[in-house]
């Protein structure tokens, strides 16, 4: 383990790295008092091959560092990234570098169809993979304080050494099970800029919709924005500034005056005469002011067509045998959402319903809808029943993955 606290080494360093297959890297950051994730800590690993699989510790906050060379190995594509649970690690680097790291590699992801479970966790993916334990104390640090101590300097470079056992072991998985295609549309989703883009104006879909007019999820969605904008550019948290209960109860019953803020119980005590209470004023008088037809409809309840419920149940049991049977977490196949869309119309526009999740899963519910498969209990096991032949459904992995 090597420690680099200069923009020199870190150059010298990420060149080396960029000789390799792939890099692992890990980040710890701090969120609790801001808006944007503080950066404390990047690590990286070399395979072990390159520099004798030295695990490098960056500190950002070290006097003069400049990540530029850290963000060019990120970008760099003949290098795989290897993250477990990436998304956060991700934003952080399109945040500070403006770039996002490609190709990469989730090791979370992947072990969610090589039979380990549903968003399993780094310690217990090395321990079912590795064999070893790791030592989780120093998981709640103050990474900010310095200087690092040689027990939190070890738990940092335990996070991308045993992961690079971790991703060659679900890499061959992977291939041998021909099922690397299955990751790639999950990886794309982690490259796409649109994954972390928090725009303003879109604050307001993080929300549920507690509203009954017209004029009060316009106020909701300009609370939300107001919101958002005022969080990030004081860079605090949006509690700091406006609860989610406040929104609702102020979407609902807005205030007349400076003096009607201290009447809602969602808003925190001297809410009216702290920096917000003027500004919140002028987001509600402005929504009362737009024109009645400049209003957003209330969306629709949805109105499931008749035995919906009763399909939707049927082809939840479908996705638990059908993953059971491939080894693969549920969620990986489909959401409860695209259950329900699937239960409503043939042609539901879900991931379910195309590429290699469609002739896992989703050709199956379909036919299950339309009476062709059934589920039965035969020879003390569960079957899936092909009913146009009368046989059992006996497709393997590899010819799902076909």
């Amino acid at each position: 383990m090597k420690i680099i606290t200069n923009t020199s080494e870190l150059k010298s360093v990420c060149e080396d790295l960029a000789k390799g297959e792939f890099v692992t890297v890990d980040t710890e950051f701090l969120r609790e008092s801001t808006f944007w994730p503080e950066l404390c800590l990047i690590q990286v690993a070399s395979p072990t091959d390159l520099n004798n699989g030295e695990a490098y510790i960056i500190d950002p906050l070290a006097s003069g560092m400049d990540l530029a060379p850290f963000f060019d190995l990120m970008g760099n594509e003949d290098v795989v990234k290897v993250f477990h649970a990436a998304r956060q690690d991700v934003e952080i680097i399109y945040k500070l570098g403006n770039l996002i790291p490609h190709p990469i590699f989730d090791t979370q992801i992947a072990a969610m169809v090589c039979s380990y479970g549903d968003s399993i966790s780094y310690d217990q993916l090395v321990f079912r993979i590795v064999g070893e334990r790791i030592d989780k104390s120093s998981r709640f640090t103050d990474w900010k304080r310095r200087p690092l101590t040689e027990k939190q300097l070890n738990y940092a470079a335990a996070d991308v050494t045993h992961l690079r056992d971790v991703y060659l072991s679900l890499k061959s998985s992977l291939e041998e099970q021909d099922r690397t295609s299955w990751v790639n549309e999950e990886m794309d989703i982690l490259t796409s800029p649109s994954t972390y883009e928090m725009l303003p104006e879109n604050a307001w879909r993080r929300l549920k919709l507690r509203v009954r007019k017209p004029r009060d999820l316009q106020m909701l969605k300009n609370l939300a924005q107001w919101r958002e904008e005022t969080a990030q550019s004081k860079d605090v948290p949006r509690g700091r500034v406006l609860k989610d209960d406040a929104i609702y109860e102020i979407a609902s019953n807005p205030p007349k005056s400076i003096g009607d803020l201290g009447r809602y119980r969602g808003l925190a005590r001297g809410f009216d005469k702290n920096r917000y209470g003027d500004a919140l004023l002028e987001v509600v008088k402005a929504t009362n002011e737009i024109p009645k037809d400049n209003l957003p409809k209330l969306p629709k309840p949805k109105q499931q067509p008749e035995g919906c419920s009763a399909a939707t149940e049927m082809i939840k049991l479908l996705l638990k045998l059908v993953a059971d049977k491939h080894g693969v977490a549920p969620k990986i196949l489909a959401t409860v959402d695209d259950i329900e869309k699937i239960a409503a119309d043939d042609t539901a526009d879900v991931r379910a319903l195309s590429g290699w999740r469609f002739k896992v899963f989703g050709e199956k519910a379909l036919k299950l809808k339309q009476g062709k498969l059934a589920i039965g209990y035969l020879n003390r096991k569960i079957q899936l029943i092909d009913l146009d032949t009368g046989s059992e459904i006996k497709d393997d992995v590899a010819q799902a993955a076909e």
